[in-house]
């Protein structure tokens, strides 16, 4: 039962396009056996969205108020890895159920973007309480790093809600391209995640987060430019 179940899984999968190495191998295999195990216990796919949630916010909590550490460190990404691949399940056990819709959907995004608000916060919060900044200007890199991430999350999001309808259909899709989503994992949740595994030497996650940042800022400069011309190149009402 339980291989009948991953095989439907792994043929029910979306397009790997524009997704990065790690969400290809590490998070959705990891999302297909919670699916698997959410069909066998009777969960539905907003519930396992909840457990999602659960899972991350615990983890944005323990960043802002808890001192870091190495144990800190540990716990966080744990539980940051398991929201993701819960949010991954979720979407993989609608489709292998036929339960999605539009409730579904806007629940899984809703999070989705909370998860951001409030982890990015959660550092702005643990900086303040916790660290001792070179000066008081780091403070703003939280907030700069919450821009790019909110901002890349809600354009993308828009820019794939105006493309339907408006994009010609059939033909073969493209084969997803191995360089494209090797370069994709600077701005990979997954990734981002990792940087908590520095939390016990605060120096050092303090540096690898404003490197990220100053990562997320140079690809949403690029990604708004990619979408603006290709929104701009598709006509103006749908066929």
């Amino acid at each position: 039962m339980g291989t009948t179940v991953l095989g439907e899984l792994r043929g029910a999968q979306k397009s790997a396009k524009g997704v990065s190495l790690y969400s290809r191998y590490v998070n959705r295999p990891a999302g297909r056996h919670l699916a698997a195990g959410a069909y066998r216990a009777g969960l539905t796919p907003n519930q396992v969205t909840l457990i999602s949630a659960v899972f991350t916010f615990c983890g944005v909590a323990a960043v802002a108020l808890v001192r870091p550490s190495w144990p800190l460190a540990a716990g966080v990404w744990a539980a940051l890895f398991a929201g993701f691949a819960f949010d991954s399940a979720d979407g993989q056990l609608a489709r292998l159920t036929g339960a999605g819709g539009p409730a579904g959907e806007w629940l899984d995004h809703v999070v989705d973007c909370a998860k951001m608000v409030a982890l990015h916060t959660a550092v702005l919060i643990s900086f303040h309480r916790f660290f001792d900044l070179p000066g008081a200007g780091w403070l703003l890199v939280p907030l700069v790093f919450q821009f790019a991430a909110v901002l890349t999350f809600c354009a993308g999001l828009l820019t794939e809600q105006l493309k339907r309808g408006r994009t010609p259909s059939g033909g073969a899709a493209a084969a997803p391209s191995r360089l494209r989503a090797v370069a994709l994992l600077p701005v990979d949740y997954g990734v981002f995640c990792l940087v908590f595994l520095t939390l016990g030497a605060p120096a050092l996650f303090r540096t690898a987060y404003a490197v990220l940042a100053a990562v997320h800022l140079l690809f949403l400069a690029a990604f708004l430019a990619k979408w603006f011309r290709e929104l701009s190149a598709l006509p103006r009402n749908p066929a």
